[in-house]
């Protein structure tokens, strides 16, 4: 039997070298979020307890997720995206901590011992690979991390001249120009703006990360700041490193401060803050239950970013309250899920949220993850559901899912209708209690069968081509295929077809986790009408 060693990833690592994923090839991928120090300690540690509000390093490594990958490819996700791996700020205990989370960066071309060594690096690189999964990087250019403002040592910087910085000015926010220029952190924690428009700068940066990608056979980065380095510094630099480009442009519903950061004279994406901001006033329970303001973010977005498909759609991060901090009710996370994840963009879970974790803001939504036991609990088995559903669309070639645009179909106070490619979701904002309905006018003839995938129930198409869902016990999300599209998708009955990734065999995306329990509580949840009006 093949025995899997660190010599034989090394070795895979390398022959995976040549892997460059295009936006194209990240298109239809889903992505699991990962703060390394918090995911998984690794085998033989003691199973240790992990005080958010101490700020300290908990023992997380890159050999603890590689360890622990099976828990997340049993719920279908074919990307990881890891905290920066660089070398951190490595002195006495500042004022916010110890900076586990890996983005008080000083040194870029060098790793942070904490999580392991370079061929701990290579061996999770290569065994993701293994798996027919891509590898996303978190870098930090903007900025390095110093203990002073009026007197800073970049002696354990990659830049080690002050001539390479800006000069100190605290930001003025909602200023970009300020933003680009001044420093973030503060007082206690500074972080010194590196001048991204000093052409020595631009070089070595370049060539640090056409280095660092080929090395550790990254497939994408995400960009920490983005909008905080000049837009003009990203095709360069993006495009020396060969890969796929996410940035964090931070902001609210707004859309087109954070759209202009997305196209050929930008970054091929970014992560879809005006979308966060318009499910979270939409679907949080208590909450404004703000409807009209998601169907107008999603209107404007498909006009005003460049490919709505490649954003970058979540609901948690390390930088934003968990959901279930904001949320009292379990069935408006999967609903705004469902959106997520059969809408244009590419899906991201952040570590815990299949866990229900409902810490606030930093440092309390960066719990470890060991203490769950990794249980297969309601939204796990929602997620694996998802991505299955997912990943079968994205590898049916026939039909180029990812690449089609989501058309609302229809909306009311209570929720959404939309359709992308062939897939109906409906999605409510009612949460638990019952009593409402929402009708949907479909572009399918009348009598056509329906498979809701969630329960494996039949629909069929009403007179006028309308369904109608009732909820007769709660809110649950409703995601309807044509029945005669489900072969081979694993789904309901369906045998799962053998797909090919990148010319290799995929592993099945069902899990060993029974989703019977699901089945059977959406089963009674829910309420069909094929209304023959």
């Amino acid at each position: 039997m093949f025995k899997l060693t660190l010599s034989s990833l090394l070795l895979f690592s390398l022959v995976a070298s040549t892997w460059a994923a295009t936006a194209d090839e990240w298109r239809g991928r889903s992505i699991y979020q990962i703060i390394t120090d918090r995911f998984a300690l690794p085998s033989g540690s003691p199973n240790s307890t992990c005080d958010t509000t101490r700020q300290a390093y908990c023992g997380g490594t890159w050999n603890g997720i590689r360890e622990n990958l099976d828990y997340i490819q049993n719920a279908g996700f074919t990307a990881i995206w890891i905290s920066p791996v660089n070398k951190n700020y490595d002195g006495p205990r500042t004022a916010y901590g110890d900076p586990y989370h890996g983005y008080w960066v000083t040194d870029i071309t060098q790793l942070n011992d904490h999580f392991g060594t370079a061929d701990d690096l290579k061996a999770l690189s290569a065994e993701v690979h293994r798996r027919g999964m891509f590898l996303m990087v978190d870098v930090v250019v903007n900025h390095v991390m110093v203990t002073s403002t009026t007197q800073p040592d970049y002696s354990q910087c990659f830049f080690k001249d002050a001539s390479f910085y800006h000069p100190y000015c605290p930001i003025q926010w909602n200023n970009l120009t300020s933003e680009q220029l001044c420093w973030m952190g503060d007082e206690r924690v500074p972080l010194a703006d590196v001048d991204t428009t000093n052409p020595t700068v631009i070089q070595r940066y370049e060539e640090w990360v056409a280095n660092f990608v080929k090395e550790y056979s990254i497939d994408g980065l995400r960009i920490d700041a983005a909008k905080h380095v000049q837009k003009s510094f990203w095709p360069s630099f993006c495009g020396k490193a060969g890969v796929f480009c996410m940035g964090e442009v931070f902001g609210g519903a707004e859309v087109d401060p954070v759209a202009e950061w997305q196209g050929a004279d930008a970054l091929d994406s970014v992560l879809n803050f005006p979308m966060y901001a318009a499910l979270r006033d939409a679907y949080t329970i208590p909450g404004p239950a703000n409807v009209s303001q998601l169907a107008s973010v999603f209107e404007e977005s498909k006009t005003k970013f460049a490919d709505t498909t490649l954003l970058g759609n979540f609901l948690e991060n390390h930088d934003v309250p968990r959901w279930h901090n904001l949320s009292v009710d379990p069935q408006s996370l999967y609903n705004a899920m469902a959106w997520n994840f059969f809408s244009d963009g590419i899906p991201i879970v952040y570590y815990g949220q299949e866990q229900s974790f409902s810490g606030s803001g930093d440092p309390n939504n960066r719990e470890a993850l060991w203490p769950s036991g990794y249980q297969n609990t309601t939204a796990y088995q929602y997620i694996t559901t998802f991505n299955k559903l997912r990943n079968f669309l994205v590898n049916n070639n026939s039909t180029d899912w990812a690449k089609s645009k989501t058309t609302i179909l229809t909306t009311s106070p209570h929720g959404f209708a939309f359709l992308k490619g062939s897939v109906i979701s409906i999605m409510t904002n009612i949460g638990s209690p019952p009593g409402v309905h929402i009708s949907v006018k479909t572009p399918f003839e009348t009598t056509t069968a329906l498979t809701n995938i969630m329960t494996c129930q039949q629909w069929v198409v009403g007179a006028e081509r309308m369904i109608d869902a009732q909820y007769s016990l709660g809110g649950v999300p409703v995601i309807l295929v044509p029945s005669e599209q489900l072969g081979g998708s694993g789904l309901c009955g369906h045998e799962l077809a053998e797909v090919a990734s990148h010319g290799a065999k995929a592993n099945p995306l069902n899990s060993g986790f029974s989703t019977r329990p699901l089945l059977s509580m959406l089963a009674g949840s829910l309420a069909v009408a094929a209304a023959l009006l």
